[in-house]
């Protein structure tokens, strides 16, 4: 059992929503524009570790939701408000609606039950988007968030999830952001501060042995 009763009351399958952001194979993949941040995404052994949460998240009940960034092949409706946005337009792999560079990377499965929202503007997974709908409409009050990156899309998820009045839960080795050494300082001086985190291994050990909100 875990030690944790606070964490296992706060991941609660019934009540939360397990989060990947941004784990497209366009992203995170073999064939990624971003190959630095795929390269430390899977030596770190973040993306293998979301690949068991969303594992264990479809045996224990969670609902989970795949949050994939992407643009149009015209472009129309993208953010070219940030530096950030217009080196994505040079990058020589596109997150272009209907291409394989926005599908989900693996090892991650995907299951029929699980919501896939796609976004085609800003830097959050949540602001904007039908997500936050789509999680009280599910019940959720504990979002757990993984993926990449750790420099913008990750706190900035965690963000708009505290602001919306859910409970954030971290598991910091299913992160990962570039360089590597800056992901462990940011969830230190940032996320800690308004998020639970806590490690897969953990979020796992609460899945296979859950207690039920009374």
């Amino acid at each position: 059992m875990p030690s944790d009763s606070r964490l296992v009351e706060q991941l609660d399958p019934a009540t939360t929503v397990l989060l990947t952001v941004e784990c497209q194979r366009g992203v995170v993949g073999t064939d990624s524009a971003l190959p630095e941040l795929a390269d430390v995404a899977r030596t770190s052994g973040a993306l293998g570790r979301i690949a068991h949460l969303v594992t264990a998240a479809h045996d224990a009940g969670v609902q989970v939701l795949h949050a994939i960034a992407e643009r149009r092949p015209d472009g129309r409706g993208a953010s070219r408000n940030a530096r950030l946005f217009r080196a994505a337009e040079r990058l020589p792999v596109r997150q272009t609606t209907g291409s394989t560079a926005v599908r989900v990377a693996d090892p991650i499965p995907v299951s029929e039950a699980d919501l896939v929202v796609r976004r085609l503007h800003g830097l959050s997974p949540l602001a904007g988007t039908e997500v936050d709908a789509l999680l009280r409409n599910v019940g959720c009050r504990t979002l757990v968030v993984t993926g990449v990156s750790a420099n913008v899309a990750i706190p900035n998820a965690v963000f708009d999830a505290v602001n919306l009045g859910y409970t954030a839960v971290v598991p910091a080795d299913a992160i990962a952001g570039v360089p590597a050494d800056y992901t462990p300082a940011m969830v230190r001086n940032t996320l800690s501060l308004v998020a639970t985190v806590t490690t897969t291994e953990d979020v796992l050990a609460c899945w296979r042995h859950p207690r039920r909100a009374r």
